[in-house]
């Protein structure tokens, strides 16, 4: 016989209910949740239709708890809601977690305290505490200013903070746009007092962001110059930290800091042969980590050890190539070894010492710390902890003389405004004196900038002028435009000299522009011809290639007539006023000169009679040893033909010699008949004196005897 359906859902639902019953109290405490959470879910839904009304046989537990079932199940009906009002008087109010037992159950046990709004920072943690709005908190500040002296622990500390935070902000906040304006505002701090927190705040900055690193060094240097003490101890607590990161083997720590030694180097802050210690050091025993820190230390201060110490240098990247050799480290370590040797074959252009920006000191102000890797440092921690200052007030006073020598400070604001009080009353009654008529002031004090700030930018546009042109006629035309005033055509003549030498080869656009420039003006063949002298007087401070450019250059515009060759008289050949680099640099004139004249208009010029006295230093002949030294230093270059006359003269040589000193014998010989006549007169006329005294006396005598 078959089962009604609903029969069979009935019995199914009865024992379900049964079997949740017999839960325990957990499980019903989480069915009555599900529960409840499924009446909240229905509720949202739509209605569902009216169940059957079935007559069913209820058992006894179904009796005892009825179920509360929402509508759409069949057997149970959902009760209609009460109203809004009557449910409200029905149910009691429920109470929230927050509120838990009320307050006359639970008995106040703690003691009412009066609320602080100062909060002590060392009880509340690094967090500061309780919030104080800032106007609550200036005010307190006053009040408890007032009870404490300025000379006192708690507003020592005060100060300190103040001092470091001051500091960490103004660190943070530089860049190459406003580190001249930040430069005052540091000198403002106590810098004396706050040595151990500027270099723990700066060195902080340069961890944080690598990138600002030459930035830093610069604002280091200008510091150093004024106090030596804090650029020390920043040194010093740089390499102490890179040991330290070296030894623990701290690849990302060790990089920043060996760039910023790096950009301390080139700054002068310190001395250069802490840079060799660091690339031995870390090319002593080669790992991979170890050579890619010494290929970045490298880039950042290459271009200063090629010019300090290049022999040091070289030696470096000798051991770069055995390193490269050996193969030992890793591919990606060698490639980047390769590209430090194509820096460095481009001298390290991309990489240069010190930005144009940042060249704040002068070389003379510079104070260089000599600093070792093998020396026991003192970082000197206890600075970066507040301490108790005795003289706290004179150890101010101190500083504000010093601020003050620093910056340049007026004694105060007030005297300044005073006086000009005074002088705007002194103006009124010299008006009053005039009848109105304003006196002009008799001293006009003449404002000279000796910066020489013009002249750099009159620098800076000759050459951004010559390096932009495409023809020297396009470049002559835009150096006229300049304005140049007079005295001022010798600076387009170094620059151009200065151009031509920093170029690999020689280029002939140089030689026009300064043809050019002097058939232009007399003045510029004036300007060159000084070039020239101060060029062969300094001749040994260039290299070859800067040597040989400056006398291609000259050769130009001697064999075009554009400098006149009096220039000559500056060049004495002989073997003590000659150095190797001067002698290279008659050499490459001479045969320029000979290469686009030729040999024999070269040797109609120098044999011209006029300016025989122009060419006497380099053709000498006061000398026979001067003479022969000459005539083999230009057989030696392959201009023999001009020593001709030179052959001649030192041919000669003796016999003029001998004429001449037989000269001189023939003079020194009639000097001596001459004195020898004048003794045999003047004798001859004493004797005659003395006849005529005697033959006087014998008639005398003779007349007396009569």
């Amino acid at each position: 016989m078959a089962r009604s359906p609903s029969r069979s859902r009935s019995r199914s639902r009865s024992r379900h209910r049964s079997r949740r019953r017999t839960r325990s109290p957990s499980t019903s405490l989480s069915a009555s949740s599900s529960s409840s959470r499924s009446r909240s879910r229905s509720s949202s839904r739509s209605a569902s239709p009216p169940p059957r009304k079935k007559y069913r046989r209820k058992s006894r537990e179904d009796a005892k708890t009825p179920p509360r079932m929402r509508g759409g199940v069949s057997g149970d009906a959902t009760p209609p809601r009460r109203a809004k009002d009557d449910r409200s008087d029905a149910t009691p109010p429920r109470r929230s977690l927050k509120q838990g037992v009320k307050k006359e159950d639970t008995p106040d046990t703690k003691p009412a305290r009066k609320r602080t709004l100062l909060v002590d920072a060392r009880s509340s943690g690094r967090t500061g505490g309780v919030y104080i709005p800032p106007f609550k908190l200036a005010q307190l500040r006053k009040e408890q200013e007032k009870d404490l002296g300025p000379s006192s622990e708690e507003m020592q500390r005060r100060t300190w903070d103040a001092l470091r935070k001051s500091l960490n902000g103004l660190i943070n906040k530089v860049n190459v746009a406003n580190l001249s304006n930040i430069l005052p505002e540091l000198f403002q701090e106590n810098l004396v007092r706050a040595r151990g927190l500027l270099a723990r705040a700066i060195m902080k900055a340069q961890l944080a962001s690598p990138g600002f690193t030459h930035i830093y060094a610069a604002l280091v240097a200008v510091i150093n110059t004024k106090m030596p003490e804090n650029g020390e101890l920043l040194v010093k607590r740089v390499v102490f930290r890179f040991r330290r990161a070296f030894k623990r083997g701290d690849k990302v720590v060790a990089i920043a800091l060996v760039r910023f030694i790096a950009h301390l180097v080139n700054q002068q802050v310190v001395h250069e042969l802490l840079a060799l210690e660091v690339l031995t050091l870390l090319l002593a025993n080669p790992t991979d980590d170890s050579v890619e820190v010494a290929v970045n230390f490298t880039k950042e201060c290459g271009q200063l050890l090629a010019e300090l110490c290049p022999e040091g240098l070289r030696a470096i990247f000798e051991r770069f190539r055995g390193i490269l050799h050996e193969g030992e480290i890793d591919k990606r370590v060698q490639y980047t070894i390769e590209g430090l040797f194509a820096i460095r074959k481009g001298g390290f252009v991309d990489y240069p010492a010190v930005y144009e920006q940042l060249d704040l000191v002068e070389s003379g102000d510079q104070i260089t710390h000599e600093l070792t890797l093998e020396d026991s440092i003192d970082c000197e921690d206890k600075l970066d902890v507040f301490r108790f200052d005795p003289d706290y007030e004179k150890n101010e006073k101190l500083w504000a003389e010093i601020k003050k020598e620093i910056l340049g400070e007026s004694d105060s604001d007030a005297d300044s405004s005073s006086g000009s009080d005074d002088d705007g009353d002194d103006e009124e009654e010299e008006e009053e004196e005039g009848d109105g008529q304003l006196v002009p002031a008799d001293n006009n004090m003449a404002i000279q900038d000796f910066t020489e700030q013009d002249l750099v930018n009159l620098r800076r546009t000759i050459y951004l002028t010559i390096m932009s042109s495409i023809t020297h006629e396009e470049c002559a035309h835009k150096l006229m435009k300049l304005n140049i005033r007079p005295g001022q055509e010798k600076e387009i003549c170094s620059m151009l000299l200065e151009c031509c030498s920093q170029e690999r080869t020689y280029l002939r656009y140089y030689g026009l522009l300064s043809e050019r420039f002097c058939l232009i003006k007399r003045e510029y063949q004036d300007a060159f011809d000084e070039c020239f002298a101060e060029q062969y007087s300094l001749i040994h401070r260039l290299e070859t290639n800067k040597l040989r450019n400056v006398a291609k250059l000259f050769a130009h515009l001697l064999f075009t007539d554009a400098l006149p060759w009096t220039v000559f008289e500056y060049v004495r050949l002989n073997e003590e006023e000659t150095t190797s680099s001067s002698r290279i640099f008659i050499k490459i004139l001479c045969q320029e000169l000979s290469e686009h004249l030729g040999m024999k208009t070269l040797k109609e010029r120098f044999l011209d009679e006029i300016m025989q006295p122009t060419f006497a230093g380099l053709f000498p002949k006061d000398n026979p040893r001067n003479t022969r030294f000459a005539i083999n230093f230009f057989t030696s270059i392959g201009l023999g033909g001009l020593t001709t006359d030179l052959r001649e003269y030192l041919k000669n040589a003796p016999k003029m010699i001998m004429e001449q000193a037989k000269a001189a014998a023939d003079i020194s010989d009639s000097s001596d008949s001459d004195s020898d006549s004048d003794s045999s007169d003047s004798s001859s006329s004493s004797s005659s004196s003395s006849d005529s005294d005697s033959d006087s006396d014998s008639s005398s005598d003779s007349s007396d005897s009569d």
